[in-house]
């Protein structure tokens, strides 16, 4: 059925906006831009461990936690909450037994939580569950919800920060954690923004295109930082599963190996060149603070501006993610 309320101007958002309002509506393209991108690179770095843990299990007989299945935890049911479920339900290999929610009010999540998808309010009980949990609360709602986590996550789980306005530095503190990723977004205005605001499907290739990490365009771009500790993370799950720097690289390297003629990282990739001559291959590199990856310049930042082979890498295998068939891109 067609819609009726086609070509009817007088009922659209934009008819009962002042001309100075209106200057002011590249702000809905921004946040659903923002939403978009948000979701989708959690989702990315979701299935990079995900994968990377089954690796290590063939590899070692165990998997870092005693088994292959990521446990993903998200506090907050907001709309970035809902947008992340969406995606991890329709882009992810997790499954949805694995993903677990808690939120102040359960009903709100009913029309998107699958039959397998366990909605609750106990913040405690998440973060000791969850291998990556997710914060998508409010910055108001953060010092309560750092003081139900305090002491309740394991050393190896890793917080994801959606919430605004709070650092990770200063997450690390109301937490006492270190294994903190936060998404550092800029924006810029311009024609091409309103894409943003299409009701495409999940897969479609343009929105993938411009959401693409390390050449995004769109009037986002992500930190370069941010890849960084993405690959810091991966280094983190080898050092806490027991592997030697060597069989971590190697592990890191064929994880991301989708282009051909692509530079492989090394331990000088990872480390300083006075400190990287010292690790022997059998030995595991150090844990590293993600804090200090997103706050200081790190060996990998520097490989990843000048190294052309890189970018492609991650852009190929966030596209092979993002390009499977969706089972809920309508939800």
């Amino acid at each position: 059925m067609g819609d009726v309320f086609a070509g009817l101007n007088s009922l659209s958002f934009e008819a009962g906006l002042t001309e100075d309002e209106k200057e002011l509506l590249y702000l809905r393209a921004r946040t659903a831009g923002l939403q978009y991108c948000g979701s989708a690179h959690a989702v990315f770095l979701c299935e990079l461990v995900h994968t990377l843990r089954g690796m290590i299990s063939r590899r070692t007989a165990k998997s870092p936690a005693g088994n292959d299945d990521l446990c993903v935890g998200i506090l907050g049911m907001g709309r970035m909450g809902k947008k992340l479920l969406l995606f991890l339900l329709a882009k992810s290999g997790i499954r949805p037994s694995y993903i677990k929610v808690s939120t102040r009010r359960p009903e709100s999540a009913e029309e998107l939580i699958h039959t397998e998808v366990e909605c609750f309010f106990d913040n405690r009980r998440l973060a000791s569950w969850a291998d990556i949990l997710f914060l998508c609360c409010l910055p108001s709602h953060l010092p309560k919800v750092c003081a139900d986590l305090h002491s309740n996550l394991s050393k190896s789980c890793l917080v994801y920060s959606f919430t605004s306005a709070v650092p990770c530095s200063r997450l690390s503190q109301l937490l006492g954690h270190d294994f903190i990723l936060k998404p550092q977004y800029d924006l810029v205005v311009c024609d091409t923004m309103d894409v943003w605001l299409s009701c495409s499907p999940l897969s479609d290739p343009l929105l993938i295109e411009l959401s693409c990490p390390l050449s995004m365009s769109g009037g986002i771009t992500l930190s370069p930082k941010w890849v960084c500790g993405l690959l810091y993370i991966l280094l983190n799950i080898c050092t806490a599963a027991g592997l030697g720097s060597s069989d971590a690289l190697s592990l890191i390297n064929s994880l991301l190996k989708k282009c051909p003629h692509t530079a492989e990282l090394n331990v000088q990739s990872f480390i300083s060149e006075a400190n990287a001559p010292c690790l022997p291959k059998e030995e595991c590199f150090p844990w590293i603070s993600l804090t200090n990856v997103q706050t200081k310049d790190t060996p990998l930042l520097a490989v990843l501006s000048s190294s052309n082979s890189i970018q492609p890498c991650i852009s190929a295998a966030y596209k092979s993610l993002m390009k499977t068939a969706a089972n809920t891109d309508t939800l």
